[in-house]
């Protein structure tokens, strides 16, 4: 333990050797008592401001400043009930049902009034398999 370093540990961590860093605790209590006029003027004025920072007290908060932070605070809100959750389900599925009724109705409205006037014969309408009413014996 040098001089340097048994300084540095009492400006950072004050007086209290119980405070000061385990693994050089040791080294630094046998350097104190090796140097005891050094070590103690060093002590006495870590002491000085050890009392100070131990004197200092923080007044609980008044009752006007508490009320200010509960009024900022956020509100929670509560989850949403079953019913609400109910009825967004049900306002899903109807709008489910309405585009599938929209979509027949459309597919209906194209397909019934489409009007496809009768260019072809019947007969150029079948196939050979199913027994042509045309006679072709002729050709």
């Amino acid at each position: 333990m040098t001089p340097e370093r048994f300084h540095q540990i009492v400006e950072a961590y004050g007086a209290d050797s119980r405070r000061w860093p385990q693994q050089e605790r040791a080294a630094a209590l046998s350097w104190a008592d090796r140097h005891r006029a050094e070590a103690d003027a060093w002590i006495a004025q870590a002491s000085g401001l050890d009392a100070w920072l131990a004197a200092d007290q923080l007044a609980p908060p008044d009752a006007a400043l508490q009320q200010r932070v509960m009024r900022g605070a956020p509100v929670r809100r509560q989850p949403a009930s079953r019913r609400a959750w109910w009825w967004s389900g049900a306002a899903v599925a109807g709008v489910g049902l309405l585009g599938g009724v929209a979509g027949a109705l459309a597919v209906s409205f194209f397909v019934l009034t489409e009007a496809v006037p009768p260019v072809h014969e019947s007969s150029y309408l079948t196939s050979s398999f199913g027994g042509s009413s045309a006679d072709w014996s002729g050709e």
